[in-house]
């Protein structure tokens, strides 16, 4: 499914060409290949990682297979010194995304880890206007998801931690990147309260009931003594905005809601005072709309890619940002099962 969304955003990207797709499992292929219409007619298709890395056929490598595959599929990729966008989480263990990590700082080729929320273009802003000093000095970030279920995959592999690394993993990974993003530093110590209360109870696979988490609290500590709160609901379609990010300095509030596209500013006026609230609508363009399911992220997402392939723009989100996501991710789920804090110094951070 994230394959496909890759592959109707490649479509609108100037000088991007897709030449191959690689993946064992058949109907993944027709799906994609469905996706391409008549540009399919040229593309090559493999069965593995490793055939496609071989071909020669690719300056760079798209990677959005489950989670748990990564490390495998990263590894041929590597070898062969290819340029990688990997899909979040990067991997689900700790050691995996530090063995990728160094990987991919041992290698002169561009390593991005795609966490698609930095760039939808309201996320954007409104992470701009915080750097920019606008809120003050920030004290506070909350980050509120209400939304739908997990989808069903390839043979349900996301219906357990083993394979996704968990909720806080496999879904959260997004926002404790937001939040190492806006707050500009490490996360501390986490708390987190979470737990499968509605979905995917009455799920049966080879006998096995789903073990992921759809609803939690998160709280967590930043070096520089901002605090951070995750407030996720994954049996809440039905709400207006699904994501809510709310940062609060000692000088104002700022607000982003998705995908109503709305940021609202709201300065300290003291007690009883008129309230100065500025509110306006950051508008996306309608083809990044319409090519994904992320607020038109990827598109923005694979300008930046493409300019860093070719040697015109930075590597914005790194292998190393995509180790602190799965390390801040891996902490929660040990903090709900275990119902403690966790100090990230635990983990080796």
């Amino acid at each position: 499914m994230m394959g496909v969304e890759h592959i109707t955003n490649l479509a609108i990207t100037p000088g991007a060409v897709i030449t191959a797709l690689a993946d064992p499992t058949g109907t993944s292929i027709d799906w994609s290949m469905k996706a391409l219409g008549e540009k399919g007619a040229s593309v090559a298709t493999f069965g593995t990682a490793e055939e496609l890395a071989k071909s020669g056929l690719c300056d760079a490598v798209i990677v959005a297979s489950p989670n748990y595959t990564h490390r495998m599929v990263l590894e041929p990729l590597f070898d062969a010194a290819l340029n990688i966008l990997c899909e979040k989480p990067i991997a689900t263990t700790i050691e995996d995304a530090r063995w990728i990590v160094d990987r991919a700082e041992a290698s002169d080729k561009v390593f991005w880890t795609a966490m698609e929320y930095r760039y939808m273009p309201p996320a954007a802003d409104f992470i701009r206007e915080i750097h920019d000093g606008r809120i003050g000095k920030l004290q506070m970030l909350s980050i509120r998801e209400h939304r739908f279920p997990f989808l069903e995959k390839v043979a349900d592999w996301n219906r357990f931690s083993r394979n996704t690394g968990g909720t806080m993993v496999e879904k959260c990974c997004h926002f404790f990147d937001l939040m190492r993003l806006v707050t500009g530093a490490e996360a501390v110590r986490v708390y987190c309260s979470g737990a499968m209360d509605v979905n995917h109870l009455d799920e049966r696979y080879d006998g096995e009931t789903p073990d992921i988490i759809d609803n939690s609290y998160t709280t967590v500590d930043f070096s520089n003594g901002v605090r951070a709160m995750l407030d996720l609901s994954m049996f809440a379609d039905g709400a207006e905005n699904q994501e809510e990010i709310t940062a609060v300095g000692d000088k104002a509030r700022l607000d982003v809601l998705i995908p109503e596209g709305a940021i609202v500013y709201s300065p300290r006026v003291g007690f009883r005072n008129d309230k100065k609230v500025e509110r306006r609508v950051v508008e996306v363009d309608q083809a990044a709309l319409d090519a994904g399911s992320h607020h038109g992220s990827t598109f923005y997402e694979h300008q930046k890619f493409n300019a860093a392939v070719r040697g015109e723009g930075a590597v914005e989100v790194t292998a190393r940002d995509g180790l602190m996501a799965v390390a801040i991710g891996t902490a929660a789920e040990i903090s709900a099962r275990e119902h403690r804090v966790v100090e990230m110094s635990e983990l080796g951070f």
